[in-house]
């Protein structure tokens, strides 16, 4: 998934620092979960996860990857659609999704709100009525007590992680292209996802990780937060409303939500984001807090190695990664590289 700060091409960079500095564990807290490709990584090395995001599609995503342990079979829902149409060897979601492949197109809010029909160019008008339909057929099968809460959720996931491939923007959702970028115009085609599972009981939230520093123990907590002033609830305000579907007020040209306090992270801003570090690395129930930032993070470096170096012992390492290309503007357009930092504090 196209995402700001995504560590899944540093994820094996990041787990080699933790062995080569003696930190291998049992749980894991993935702070700031967003695309759970972190949580993922780690629930693969069989830790015990504990996940949160203030971002309902990233709970979508944490509930189908993190909480849920075991394929799903969809049993219920089987017995009552027709299965003549899929081949013999398709595991139960493959069943499903053949089938939300194939159902009659729907017109609903994003059809009517994001594509040509609606004055803007997230969506083609035909996949705009493809979205509408698979997220309307699974919610009328939740309604309709045909699928388990698992069941639900794995087939959000289903359609979260689907609809980037297909959306007319650079990579984030505060603006679309004036012309259609060429795979935004191929038919949408809902995609299975994968099942990730260990042998531990896993946890994940929908709320501001802070509150959570009270009641969730683990080995490592796992921080990558926002590392500017920009919100990602309007930069991923679609995937939000398709997530959630629940036809909120939108407002100007870009069709934002029109209320997103809830959803605003005080680490895009210098002072707040310090005085929620300085929360979490003190109060938090932890042997090792990893801090995944970058050099040109609105906290300085100084001050975030001030902060831990109070607390306890502290490492930074530094490596070279390429810059997310939607962040290539102002005085770093011509910087392909920017540094990613491990700061490692142990208590």
């Amino acid at each position: 998934m196209r995402y700001i700060g995504n560590k899944e091409n540093l994820l094996d960079k990041i787990y080699n620092v933790l062995i080569d500095k003696k930190i291998k564990e049992n749980s894991f807290f993935d702070f700031f979960s967003g695309t759970t490709n972190v949580a993922r990584f780690f629930k693969k090395k069989n830790y015990q996860i504990f996940s949160s995001d203030l971002l309902y599609f990233s709970y979508i995503l944490q509930k189908a990857y993190i909480a849920n342990n075991q394929e799903v079979l969809f049993e219920k829902l089987l017995k009552d659609i027709d299965c003549k149409t899929y081949s013999l060897f398709a595991t139960p979601l493959q069943k499903i999704v053949e089938y939300l492949n194939q159902i009659p197109d729907r017109q609903g809010f994003i059809y009517e709100n994001y594509t040509p029909a609606g004055n803007r160019m997230y969506y083609s008008e035909e996949n705009g009525l493809r979205i509408d339909a698979i997220r309307q057929q699974i919610e009328n099968w939740k309604y309709e007590s045909l699928i388990s809460e698992n069941e639900y959720f794995v087939l959000l996931a289903c359609l979260i992680e689907t609809i980037p491939f297909y959306a007319n923007v650079a990579g984030i959702y505060a603006a679309f292209h004036k012309k259609w970028d060429p795979r935004a115009v191929k038919k949408l085609i809902l995609r299975p996802v994968e099942f990730v599972v260990n042998d531990k009981e896993n946890f994940v939230y929908n709320v501001d990780s802070v509150s959570l520093i009270e009641k969730i123990e683990a080995d490592i907590f796992y921080l990558d937060p926002p590392y500017n002033q920009r919100q990602y609830a309007p930069n991923y305000h679609l995937m939000e409303t398709i997530a959630r579907y629940d036809n909120p007020a939108i407002k100007g040209v870009t069709g934002l939500r029109a209320n997103y306090e809830n959803e605003k992270s005080k680490f895009c801003n210098a002072t707040t984001a310090l005085q929620e570090l300085k929360k979490i690395a003190e109060n938090g129930k932890y042997q090792t807090l990893i801090l995944s930032y970058n050099n040109e993070g609105i906290m300085p470096e100084t001050e975030i190695l001030s902060i831990f170096g109070k607390i306890g012992t502290v490492e930074l390492v530094e490596f070279d990664y390429t810059r997310f290309k939607s962040n290539n503007n102002g005085e770093s357009q011509n910087k392909k590289f920017i540094k990613e930092q491990l700061y490692i504090l142990k208590k």
